[in-house]
């Protein structure tokens, strides 16, 4: 997958209710969850320094983070995905892999990378995760849990999503069950627009969504995320 665009906004209860009533005319929601709206989990990667911590802080224009995600807290399939941002731009790339394989990578458990795949998968990303789980010492340090309602468009491949209730927590081996906590990121009444499409963005979709009267933001939930807990997570050297 090439490179896409991907723009950020915060919003309120009332402004969401306005843009999806006009997207709601134009777009397709998405095929999954029950009419576009489905529920998000990710653990996310990082080291013993917060290296990924400090890349977001710093913007660095080049930077990858490693997550394990799951829709609607299903056992499979586990989405392993190496997100990297270069010149402003994303691309995400995704292997599905099997619960007891996530469960073991969440474990720390290294031999699940290399081992020989019986169902003749391209594992090259789960390699690359058990490379650097190695070598960096990379482990599962956050769970981020939030509502996406998404919508389509094919003309410029566009994807808009209002992510809502977005929660963290350091149980990251609770990608399934409850977490012991769960810390709001946002204040109540405020959600996550994004806006994702390859090249251009159609007029309509523009003028739909009003772009010009939202606040933009470079917003990461894995960082926002991360701040109320961050101190134990790296304070200790997990």
């Amino acid at each position: 997958m090439d490179y896409r665009i991907e723009d950020k906004y915060i919003v309120t209860d009332r402004q969401w209710a306005v843009i999806e009533c006009g997207l709601r005319e134009i777009c397709c929601p998405d095929a999954h969850g029950h009419d576009g709206l489905y529920q998000v989990r990710s653990v996310y990667f990082d080291d013993m320094m917060g290296t990924c911590l400090a890349e977001n802080e710093a913007g660095l224009d080049h930077r990858e983070k490693f997550r394990l995600r799951v829709y609607d807290a299903q056992d499979a399939p586990v989405h392993l995905e190496r997100k990297t941002r270069y010149r402003g731009r994303t691309k995400k790339e995704a292997l599905s892999l099997r619960r007891d394989e996530a469960e073991r990578l969440i474990a720390g458990d290294t031999g699940v990378c290399f081992a020989a795949d019986p169902d003749g998968r391209d594992t090259f990303l789960l390699k690359k995760l058990g490379a650097q789980m190695l070598t960096r010492r990379l482990q599962p340090v956050i769970l981020i849990e939030y509502e996406r309602r998404a919508y389509t468009y094919p003309a410029g491949n566009v994807r808009i999503t209002c992510d809502s209730n977005i929660g963290s927590s350091a149980d990251v081996a609770a990608l399934w069950g409850r977490p012991r906590e769960m810390v709001p990121v946002l204040p109540p009444g405020q959600h996550i627009l994004e806006i994702k499409y390859d090249e251009l963005l159609p007029d309509y979709i523009r003028r739909t969504v009003d772009i010009e009267r939202l606040r933009r933001t470079s917003f990461s939930k894995f960082y926002y995320g991360s701040q109320p807990v961050n101190e134990r997570l790296f304070a200790v050297g997990y």
